[in-house]
């Protein structure tokens, strides 16, 4: 099957956009008229996280937060519904069953949602990033995931870890930290392969070295802990520790790697990439870029267009519009249109 067709009929109205993270919750408005890239009109910020339980990503906890933020967002704009609505969210093609089952009925009742996007976080960054464009993107913050695909349904989507940190995540800020803090202990301990540079500011972040696996392990939020020390990689790299630098060179190798595993194919294709990981700069994106005209000599590399929010804001400006091209999946992607209540 090849491409679908796009709608052409402009739509009135507004659309909402949701961003769910292991950071917060972000919720923006824009017109339902707007083009791929909508420009929000208001929006909410807040940095309590979803709570994850048994049943997955606990939609109540979600509805708790979304529900009263939305009603409040859309008495500024002066709605008194939604045309069409995406939430966004972190585990949402493996934890995200409760909101697959309660969301729609849900918003359908609260504000007249008949078109509805439930995504993984890595298809609102994709959307975010380059519109509705084939090409590719690679994730990267905490953890690490790749998503490509060239907009047709028999194509679907092209998904590339993002198995979290224990079984990949190749390349993000947990394997980073991980890796400079395993140089500093090989420091401490005079092993091959150390870090002066990245123990002393092991030890100025964590503390004395003896001491970091009880700093470390107990905390249950050791990915972003481990995170938390990419940026002292980063830093340690600029200041031409070989160590560091190698560490910056195969994390750089890990991401060009998932790119490649999902790009579909031809030339010109564009790979962006998008995360909080990038903000570390030069350290990484030099070595990456390198990585990428290696093994994707046929791509552009690109910054993100825009964030996760403004890809949920397309996505639902586009599914109101009958615009939307990317490819729908059960467990990526999944559209619904709820009766209104």
């Amino acid at each position: 099957m090849g491409e679908r067709p796009a709608g052409r009929g402009a739509v009135r109205g507004h659309v909402l956009g949701v961003d769910s993270g292991g950071s917060g919750l972000r919720i923006a408005v824009a017109r339902a008229d707007g083009d791929t890239g909508p420009l929000p009109l208001v929006s909410f910020t807040s940095d309590e996280p979803v709570r994850t339980g048994p049943a997955g990503i606990d939609a109540t906890h979600l509805l708790s937060q979304l529900l009263p933020a939305a009603e409040k967002l859309a008495s500024e704009v002066g709605a008194d519904r939604y045309v069409a609505v995406c939430v966004g969210a972190t585990g949402m093609a493996s934890l995200g069953d409760d909101l697959r089952t309660r969301l729609p009925a849900a918003l359908a009742g609260a504000f007249g949602v008949t078109r509805l996007a439930l995504a993984a976080d890595a298809v609102t960054a994709y959307a975010g990033a380059l519109g509705q464009r084939p090409g590719a993107v690679v994730a990267a913050g905490t953890g690490m995931i790749a998503l490509g695909t060239d907009l047709t349904v028999a194509g679907g989507w092209r998904r590339a870890d993002g198995w979290g940190h224990l079984l990949g995540d190749s390349g993000g800020g947990a394997w980073i930290g991980r890796a400079g803090l395993e140089a500093a202990m090989r420091a401490y301990d005079g092993r091959s392969g150390g870090s002066a540079a990245l123990l002393a500011r092991a030890e100025a972040v964590f503390g004395p070295a003896a001491g970091l696996p009880g700093v470390l392990y107990p905390r249950t939020d050791r990915p972003a802990v481990l995170a938390s020390f990419a940026p002292e990689v980063a830093r340690c790299a600029t200041e031409d520790d070989a160590v560091s630098l190698r560490i910056l060179r195969a994390a750089a190798g890990h991401l060009a790697d998932a790119a490649a595993a999902v790009c579909p194919p031809g030339a010109g294709r564009t790979v962006a990439y998008t995360g909080g990981l990038f903000r570390i700069g030069e350290p990484l994106l030099a070595p990456l870029r390198t990585a990428l005209a290696e093994r994707l000599p046929r791509a552009r590399p690109a910054a993100a267009a825009g964030s996760p929010l403004d890809g949920a804001l397309a996505i639902a400006a586009a599914l109101a519009g009958d615009r939307l091209l990317l490819p729908p999946d059960s467990k990526l992607l999944q559209i619904t249109r709820p009766a209104p209540g």
